[in-house]
């Protein structure tokens, strides 16, 4: 298939090389998230602005331990809120990778591309008003959630500054985007799966597209062939005269495209 950039066809590529990018980005979003999950599970009991006044260190440590936590190094009246800001982050990040998949196969749906396309069932409706539709309504689900997933991320990083040891500003958003992002990230994993699963894929669509402009997209390779071939103090002369000559022909181009479109404009004064 074509590969492109800024949404023009550039290289060749495979489909099998597209899917291995995404899979490689996963690999460090599961990293990432079994980090900040394991960032966050500290406890505190370290009293009412965090100096011990009335337990010892000892003693959180043993009541930590029996919840499956570690005492945290440091903390005030509450656990810093750095560490779920982390998650938050953590879990907008795994949804943006989510959301470049499912923007992928919405772009690569288009009917003017069509070398792959969601899943659609015989009894699915693209449209009422146009039935001959198949629309990407998964893949925009997918990109639709991920957007709360990265603004519930937002909230979160507002929660770190506290006032002095602690107030309750972070509280009331905690209850919202802690749990709605988990269970976000979690559903939106799942529908992304099944996408890619059971996903339609078009080859000789793809191989249409890769040989729609007679081969241009091998222009590259052409060149660097030229430039190998030619003694050193050539080089420059191959590289550049092929250029030349288009800027110049564009002039005469512009001028004859000019003239074309005064006498057009001309007859269009006569008739009038």
């Amino acid at each position: 298939m074509i590969g492109r950039t800024h949404g023009v066809h550039a290289e060749p590529i495979t489909f099998g090389f597209k899917i291995a990018n995404w899979f490689s980005e996963t690999q460090r979003n599961m990293t990432r998230f079994q980090a900040a999950a394991e960032d966050l599970r500290v406890g505190k009991f370290s009293g009412a602005v965090g100096t011990f006044a009335h337990l010892t260190p000892e003693l959180e440590e043993k009541m930590c331990a029996r919840l499956g936590l570690k005492a945290a190094a440091v903390s005030s009246q509450v656990i810093q809120r750095d560490r779920h800001a982390q998650y938050l982050a953590t879990l907008a990040t795994l949804a943006s990778t989510l959301d470049k998949i499912a923007t992928e196969i919405r772009h690569l749906q288009r009917t003017e591309v069509r070398e792959a396309e969601e899943f659609f069932s015989e009894k699915q409706k693209g449209s009422s008003a146009m039935p001959h539709k198949r629309n990407p309504v998964t893949c925009e689900q997918i990109s639709g959630l991920a957007r709360v997933v990265r603004s519930n991320a937002q909230a979160g990083f507002e929660n770190v500054a506290l006032w002095h040891e602690r107030d309750i500003s972070h509280s009331s958003a905690e209850r919202v985007i802690i749990p709605d992002s988990t269970t976000l990230a979690d559903y939106l994993l799942n529908k992304t799966a099944n996408l890619i699963e059971t996903m339609f894929v078009y080859p000789k669509r793809m191989m249409a597209n890769l040989e729609s402009t007679r081969g241009l997209v091998s222009a590259d390779n052409c060149c660097l062939i030229w430039l190998r071939a030619a003694s050193p103090a050539k080089t420059l002369t191959a590289w550049c005269r092929p250029r030349h000559a288009c800027v110049e022909r564009r002039p005469r181009l512009s001028r004859a495209g000019a003239e074309r479109s005064g006498d057009s404009r001309a007859r269009a004064q006569g008739e009038d």
